[in-house]
């Protein structure tokens, strides 16, 4: 943010890296640090017309919704949406708004999050990594239920044990072992959740841990 700040404010350097400061913040769960960033560094409308990766409607979005404001959230992923169909596309990994809109709106319209991870899992697999595979396959694995459930998270849990995305691949273990109920993997889960600083999985895997309900 300094050599940020050196180049100028509203400048698409300055916006790449308050959307990298932001996102991250996210990851570790820290959302109210998170949310101070973004109102300290102006990281709201109006954008640049410029591409700025990752993409700044995704994240604000991701944000929005981790402080509880989900209508907004919601909207602001909308807009994600719009502008990746007038560009004829986007990168799944730098612009994940398709994944965060139908876990967002997985409890009141079900039928749409179903479409937007379905959507969501055709675009990785055309985009072919093991990140963006492995990110559609978590969402699909959160909407669904019982053995599909864990099918999915553990396809997930694969696809990103090869990604260089080290939470990603943390994220994966922790959902995968509480979809099969498995302290091993809870266990390694929490390894990697420590291993890159992601408090809120660390916090998760260790209450589901602890309580040992239903897990083999």
């Amino acid at each position: 943010m300094v050599l940020a700040e050196h180049v100028g404010r509203r400048l698409p350097l300055y916006w790449s890296a308050t959307c990298g400061l932001v996102d991250t913040l996210l990851a570790r769960g820290r959302v109210t640090e998170a949310w101070s960033v973004a109102e300290r560094y102006g990281f709201a409308p109006p954008y640049p017309s410029t591409i700025v990766l990752p993409d700044i409607r995704s994240v604000r979005g991701r944000l929005l919704l981790a402080v509880g404001r989900t209508e907004d959230g919601i909207n602001e992923l909308e807009a994600a949406e719009k502008t990746a169909a007038s560009r004829g596309g986007h990168n799944p990994v730098l612009a994940p708004w398709s994944v965060d809109l139908a876990r967002a709106l997985a409890g009141q319209d079900p039928d749409r999050a179903a479409q937007l991870a379905a959507d969501a899992r055709r675009q990785a697999e055309r985009f072919g990594t093991d990140t963006a595979i492995g990110e559609a396959l978590r969402c699909a694995a959160a909407l669904a239920t019982g053995q599909r459930a864990v099918q999915l998270a553990a396809r997930a849990v694969t696809y990103l044990e090869a990604s260089p995305c080290q939470y990603e691949h943390a994220a994966a273990r922790v959902e995968y072992g509480i979809a099969a109920r498995s302290a091993a993997e809870l266990g390694r889960g929490l390894d990697l959740a420590r291993s890159c600083g992601a408090e809120h999985l660390v916090a998760r895997a260790r209450e589901v841990l602890e309580t040992g309900r239903g897990l083999r």
